[in-house]
């Protein structure tokens, strides 16, 4: 029964996000701040929510950031996602496994 309850709430939310903007914003948005900042707001979100995450993934600090470092050298260099991906694991990876070493 909660996990209907869950999912309705659920629902509720994603169609309101989807929904409240369509029902206020009759005319179109012509001041540049305010489109400025709903072009860049997912990308905020989502910054929020995985870069946290990325350092605590890889069990170690260290490890994490050298992946991170990976990964943000490589995207720098405007490289594909998946190579990207695997580099910075493969990444975070050999250097889990170098610092018992030390």
């Amino acid at each position: 029964m909660r996990l209907y309850l869950y999912l309705l709430i659920m629902a509720g939310v994603t169609y309101l996000i989807r929904m409240l903007p369509l029902a206020f914003f009759r005319k179109k948005i012509e001041s540049p701040f305010v489109l400025s900042v709903l072009h860049y707001l997912p990308y905020a979100v989502l910054g929020t929510m995985t870069v946290p995450a990325v350092f605590t993934s890889a069990g170690s600090v260290l490890s994490s950031v050298v992946g991170f470092a990976v990964a943000l050298v490589l995207g720098l260099r405007k490289r594909s996602l998946i190579e990207v991906a695997l580099f910075a694991a493969a990444g975070a990876y050999v250097t889990s496994l170098i610092l018992p070493l030390f």
